[in-house]
């Protein structure tokens, strides 16, 4: 079953959020530059999320396909012509 893309990508750019602006406050940087930088890496983990769940669907949906066609051609059920 496929990993739900926009829910895991929302709470890593979520987690990635509130881990810079702590970054950025402890290092004593101003509110709105603690925001900006928090706000685009926050963007940036949406998108790099978004491209690693789809990978992750695409490496399972193929792993899921090669398991059906390995159990059909073991049970007889697959297409194999007679020579």
């Amino acid at each position: 079953m496929p990993l739900h893309v926009k829910s895991i990508a929302v709470s890593i750019a979520v987690i990635c959020f509130f881990v810079l602006s702590l970054v950025g406050w402890i290092c004593g940087l101003s509110p709105f530059v603690c925001c900006k930088r928090a706000l685009i890496g926050a963007v940036l983990a949406y998108i790099a999320g978004t491209w690693a769940v789809k990978a992750i669907n695409a490496i399972l949906v193929n792993a899921m396909i090669a398991n059906q066609v390995d159990q059909q051609g073991d049970s007889g059920f697959a297409a194999n012509p007679k020579k």
